[in-house]
């Protein structure tokens, strides 16, 4: 989280996100303790991977990933009473907080620290150099951005962030469509397959409510 978020916005986010992870734990416990009631994509399925894989950075960037599209989202839900965005709002939160919520968990269960020593995307085979302006990854808003939308309110809230998050879902899907291809447990792949598939549907549907609104996406 940055600073500019509102303080509610914040704590609500902590507290899904900590909600979240001890769930995802209790899951990844229970698949450890009865491997058979798992499912063929459970994390506990296959071995560890490794600090350095696919599995494990992806898991780490998309975690910091989506806890920015959560972020967004909490900031729209406030500045808007547009039924269909908060809608779309109330969606990401859930999703990408649950989804982060199992990342953490597996990295836990791994026995892998959940940030990593270097830069990150290093797993997709390059690495992005951090810059001043708050955007960790590509597709993620700079502190500006995010100060543009939490004093934006109403239809001009709902046109930035609906810009901003279909930047974010596009480089979002990118990754998730990295890890799809070369990671090498089940867990990862399937929710990675699923991030695709989702994020992409959701681009969609941005776009139309872009133009419903007379702007470009």
């Amino acid at each position: 989280m940055t600073a500019l978020a509102p303080a509610r916005s914040t704590r609500r986010l902590v507290l899904a996100g900590a909600s979240v992870l001890l769930v995802a734990l209790g899951l990844v416990a229970l698949m450890v303790v009865r491997p058979s009631a798992a499912s063929p994509s459970g994390a506990s399925s296959q071995s560890a991977p490794a600090e350095d894989s696919v599995d494990a950075g992806f898991a780490r960037d998309m975690a910091i990933h989506h806890q920015q599209a959560v972020e967004m989202s909490f900031i729209v839900r406030d500045g808007t009473d547009d039924e269909d965005v908060r809608r779309l709002a109330y969606d990401i939160i859930n999703t990408q907080a649950n989804q982060r919520g199992m990342m953490l968990g597996w990295l836990e269960m791994w026995g892998l620290p959940k940030s990593a020593a270097g830069p990150p995307m290093k797993w997709m085979g390059h690495t992005v150099t951090p810059t001043d302006d708050g955007s960790l990854m590509p597709g993620m808003a700079t502190d500006a951005e995010l100060a543009a939308l939490t004093a934006a309110k109403d239809e001009k809230a709902e046109v930035l962030f609906l810009r901003l998050m279909t930047v974010h879902h596009r480089a979002g899907a990118d990754m998730a469509q990295a890890a799809a291809g070369a990671a090498k447990t089940d867990a990862i792949r399937n929710l990675a397959e699923g991030m695709v598939r989702g994020q992409q549907s959701e681009i969609g549907l941005m776009a139309d409510m872009l133009k419903d609104r007379g702007a470009k996406p």
